[in-house]
């Protein structure tokens, strides 16, 4: 896929991005050589192989499921301006 300037600068424009004359040329030079890299990677054959969620065989070290701080609801309820059984009341902004 051959990219144009103009392509560049409405990706540029529909991320809100400011970005140059200047800076478009580089970024044309660097996002074709990524898409030329990506066709690349179109070619390989994959058939076969199971996607991955991580390259590693690893497990992820978890904290116990533990309860470590108290319920302390009641002190900062008693803060609030306004509290109906136990929930805290806020002025309506939708209609």
């Amino acid at each position: 896929m051959a990219l144009e300037h103009a392509d560049v600068l409405r990706a540029a424009h529909l991320a809100r991005l400011g970005l140059s004359d200047a800076d478009a040329a580089h970024y044309l030079e660097d996002l074709g050589r990524i898409l030329e890299m990506v066709d690349q990677l179109q070619t390989l054959d994959t058939e076969g192989v199971a996607p991955l969620a991580h390259p590693l065989d690893a497990t992820q070290r978890l904290r116990a499921d533990e309860v470590t701080e108290t319920d302390r609801r009641d002190h900062f309820q008693r803060c609030a301006p306004a509290v109906e059984q136990g929930l805290y009341l806020v002025p309506r902004v939708v209609e």
